[in-house]
């Protein structure tokens, strides 16, 4: 296929989620660019970008679930979007994933097939690892 669409996929790979919306994009019959967020990190500046193209908050985009939000105390009412950000930056587990990147937009896929929305083309249907079939 061609790279006149590109699409990124910023990913966990131990993430079942993340997983499909990677699975999803290719069986679409996309070569993603694909970056493991916890292994290159991020900045803020580049989280903001990214957050404000996809019409989210860094509080909305921030993972409560396995992450030391709590601990840092970011789940508290007042807590600024640069502290957030600022601390998404040092703890890169700290955001929510996937969040996928096309020519139309960004977005962040939960649930998985929120990523067709990003695409040009969708398989017809797709089969999630827990077995559920999406249609494309």
């Amino acid at each position: 296929m061609t790279d006149s669409f590109p699409v990124t996929v910023f990913h966990n790979p131990a993430c079942g989620t993340s997983r499909n919306v990677l699975a999803m994009v290719e069986a679409a019959g996309y070569r993603p660019e694909v970056v493991e967020y916890l292994k290159t990190g991020w900045d803020a500046d580049q989280l903001r970008g990214l957050f404000a193209e996809a019409g989210l908050t860094p509080r909305e985009a921030l993972r409560e679930k396995g992450s030391p939000a709590a601990e840092l105390g970011l789940l508290e009412a007042g807590v600024s979007d640069d502290a957030i950000l600022a601390a998404m930056a040092e703890h890169p587990v700290l955001v929510n994933r996937p969040i996928v990147k096309t020519p139309k937009g960004a977005a962040l896929c939960r649930p998985s097939e929120r990523v067709f929305d990003l695409l040009e083309r969708t398989p017809d249907q797709f089969v999630k690892e827990d077995g559920e079939v999406v249609k494309g």
